[in-house]
């Protein structure tokens, strides 16, 4: 098994495919690197070298005490990228992942980067404020903590409905791909996965976006019930300076499965542009 150890010894695991130019992704919450193999398989196939980690925490690698915020999660993006000596990287993020992207940015820079795609991303900022009123109240994000923490089996089982809009009349999505997402999900570290809600929804990313001087693509579905795309992608677009915007109608959180060729013709040719 490929692994990284983090400066403060968390072994990451990732997997590596293909040559060419790199395209490196970050999963969302609470899944792990197998998320994106419908995106990596199909880029390999068309000339590119994919690598995804699991987050600190999630699937294979460990499930540390410390670092389940962003800033430890962007420095162990930055541990992957230094150690496998990364340069002109296309940053991939989804959901949690794309916050991921977006810190190791504002952290780290754009010298090692040729281009973001942010995939139904939490930024700019989840959390309902004074200054973010478009975002959702802080008692959505305690709701997900008190489920995770009660029953997270159930919990994840309930989530997956929303998180592929398979509770929408008319929808058709597998028991398959339901059932693959809580797998995934239950893989993650209790611990782990309740401290990265904080992560995720209260983390304010205004000043990272403003960071981004590279080429950008931000793709959301308009019908996402976990990411609302007017709070995020919406907002992230105007942040970031000259960033192309792309939405899907109808599409849910998890379109990276329900509307897997779509998003890959997207990737491909923004890749290719």
């Amino acid at each position: 098994m490929d692994t990284i150890t983090s400066k403060d010894g968390t072994p990451i695991y990732y997997k590596d495919w293909g040559r060419g130019p790199v395209v490196a992704f970050s999963h969302g919450w609470p899944l792990n690197a197998d998320a994106w193999d419908g995106q990596m398989l199909f880029l390999a196939q068309n000339g590119f070298r994919v690598i995804a980690h699991d987050r600190r925490g999630h699937g294979r690698s460990g499930q540390a005490h410390s670092g389940n915020d962003m800033n430890g999660y962007a420095d162990d993006l930055a541990t992957i990228i230094e150690t496998l000596e990364l340069r002109n990287v296309t940053l991939v993020g989804h959901s949690t992942g794309g916050g991921e992207v977006v810190r190791y940015i504002g952290r780290h820079g754009t010298k090692r980067v040729a281009k973001v795609i942010l995939i139904a991303a939490v930024p700019p900022l989840m959390l309902k404020t004074t200054a973010n009123p478009e975002g959702l109240p802080l008692t959505v994000f305690d709701s997900i903590r008190a489920g995770v923490l009660k029953d997270r089996s159930q919990f994840y089982k309930d989530l997956a409905l929303r998180f592929y809009g398979a509770n929408r009349p008319g929808a058709h999505v597998s028991q398959g791909v339901l059932d693959q997402f809580w797998l995934w999900s239950m893989q993650s570290g209790l611990k782990n996965a309740y401290e990265c809600i904080k992560a995720f929804s209260e983390t304010d990313f205004m000043e990272d976006l403003k960071k981004i001087d590279v080429p950008t693509l931000v793709l959301h579905g308009e019908d996402d019930q976990i990411v609302p795309v007017d709070g995020s992608a919406r907002k992230s677009a105007r942040l970031i300076k000259g960033a192309r915007d792309i939405y899907y109608p109808g599409a849910p959180h998890g379109l990276t499965a329900t509307h897997q060729d779509q998003v890959n013709a997207d990737l491909l040719a923004f890749l290719r542009a």
